[in-house]
């Protein structure tokens, strides 16, 4: 049986064997590290569940404790302190499966930034008519902080092209060409709408949900482990083959030279029936 495993040592199969062994260790690793980004993405998930709900009983911090907004700052409660300005319509956002907007106004601070300050939300389409008034004076909200938004993220409009008056996206980029003063590069929602609005539910921050993104992982996860079980499978495959073919060749099945050269020769009653037709007739 020795003989018949020699070709094992030819630089052929030396190659398919380091190949093999790199590969397999490779996609083993590749499985793994998708694996763990699908765990990390499940334990941000249980994390931002478990920061929401202590969001709504912790105590409001001013906002400027709160910046920037990051994973650990995202929802909690901030209190700010101004006047309102401008007042601004964020079209095409559902509620509770409903098609409305928001209304959106920028409350100027000390200092002169405004933070734009999502006062609830409405049915139907975006109408400047709809919307009421902001209050006069020095106002003080208090509400969940978020970071800013990215068209094309969820719930996000990446359409351009509105009506004066109103913008896709609630960012400093978005609302910079909007407005004649700086922006935080942040927003709050209030706990309270106005009367005949209702109140925005904060967001989770991002790459915090099991969204598509985190399937993904899952998926390639298995996927790298289906590499790894077929790397096995056919290098199981080509040395069954190999084995076979060495066999048929000591038989006699196939010619010698073929084995020696390893050439995909068809064995059994074929390559006897190549045999007989290369005998001449008599």
């Amino acid at each position: 049986m020795g003989g018949v495993y020699r070709f094992l040592l030819t630089p052929r199969w030396w190659g398919i064997n380091v190949f093999v062994l790199l590969a397999i260790p490779f996609c083993l690793f590749m499985g793994s590290w998708q694996l763990s980004r699908f765990e990390a993405r499940v334990d941000d998930h249980r994390d931002a569940k478990a920061q929401a709900q202590s969001a709504r009983t912790d105590a409001a911090r001013p906002l400027a404790e709160l910046l920037p907004v990051d994973k650990a700052t995202s929802g909690k409660q901030a209190t700010a302190t101004g006047r309102y300005g401008r007042q601004l319509l964020v079209p095409d956002r559902e509620l509770d499966g409903k098609s409305g907007f928001y209304v959106l106004t920028l409350l100027r601070v000390d200092g002169g930034r405004a933070l734009p300050v999502v006062r609830g939300w409405l049915p139907g389409r975006a109408d400047a008519a709809k919307a009421p008034a902001a209050p006069a004076g020095e106002v003080t909200v208090t509400g969940a902080l978020q970071a800013s938004e990215q068209p094309g993220d969820d719930g996000v409009s990446a359409r351009g092209g509105l009506p004066a008056g109103q913008t896709a996206a609630i960012s400093a980029a978005s609302l910079v060409n909007l407005v004649p003063y700086d922006l935080y590069d942040a927003w709050i929602t209030l706990d309270t709408a106005a009367s005949g609005m209702t109140a925005v539910p904060a967001k989770a921050a991002s790459d915090t949900g099991l969204d598509l993104k985190a399937f993904q992982n899952l998926g390639y996860t298995g996927e790298w482990f289906v590499f790894a079980g077929f790397v096995v499978f056919m290098w199981f495959r080509l040395l069954r083959r190999e084995v076979e073919f060495v066999r048929d060749a000591r038989l006699g099945i196939v010619p010698q030279e073929a084995a020696v050269a390893g050439s995909p020769v068809v064995a059994g009653s074929s390559g006897r029936a190549q045999d007989d037709a290369s005998t001449p007739v008599r």
